[in-house]
Parts: C-alpha cells; sequence; structure tokens
C-alpha cells in the first residue's frame, strides 16, 4: 500500500490507457487531457485496455513514483468515459488496488461471540 499524506487527492483516468506509457508520457496527459498539475502532489491512477494492469503515478515532492499493479484473477473496476473525471478517497484507491469493489466494499462475515 501507497503510504499516502493527508489532504492528497486520488483521481481516475477514465477510460483506457496505452500502458506501454511510461512516468513522462502518462504526465503529459494529466496534464493536457485531465487538465491537472501531475506534479502537484496528488495521484492519477490509469487503467489498461484488458482491465488486470494499472499504473499510478505520484510526485511526492522529491521524487516521480510509477507503480504498477497486475491482478492475477479479474479487473480492476473502473468508471466509464462518461463519468468525466473521477476523484476517490485514498481508502478506497486500497480498495481498488486490492480488486474489491471501491464503489461499493462490503464488510466482510464476522463471529459474532467468541466461545
Amino acid at each position: 500500500m501507497i503510504p499516502v499524506p493527508m489532504g492528497v487527492k486520488v483521481w481516475l483516468a477514465t477510460g483506457h490507457t496505452d500502458m506501454r506509457k511510461g512516468f513522462a508520457s502518462l504526465a503529459l496527459q494529466v496534464q493536457e487531457v485531465l487538465k491537472h498539475d501531475p506534479l502537484g502532489g496528488h495521484i492519477f491512477c490509469f487503467r489498461g485496455r484488458r482491465g488486470d494492469l494499472i499504473k499510478v503515478i505520484w510526485h511526492d515532492g522529491q521524487a516521480a513514483n510509477l507503480y504498477v499493479r497486475r491482478l492475477e484473477r479479474g479487473r480492476f473496476l473502473w468508471p466509464s468515459p462518461a463519468d468525466g473525471i473521477v476523484t476517490i478517497t485514498p481508502a478506497q484507491m486500497g480498495y481498488l488496488l486490492s480488486g474489491i469493489d471501491w464503489r461499493n466494499p462490503q464488510e466482510t462475515w464476522r463471529p459474532t461471540s467468541i466461545g
């Protein structure tokens, strides 16, 4: 899990992205398409066409970071391009990176008694 400081927003680039792109190309996409500053300290997430690969870029003030995550089974749940620019909380990003439905996470069953 990425240690996200307070006040950092997580932005999802709706639609699919060419996963051959590196930090510089993705940062340019953030600047030109999403109209945000890629070096402003916020986190930007991109999903590939197949849906099993996600790239996350983040400039933490000291260095440019590029994280890649691939699911062995399933797909990352992603908003449609019609939704426009989507922002989520860092907690929802944790669900997203785990392959859990970040829009409506379900609590697992817990025992009601110990003995």
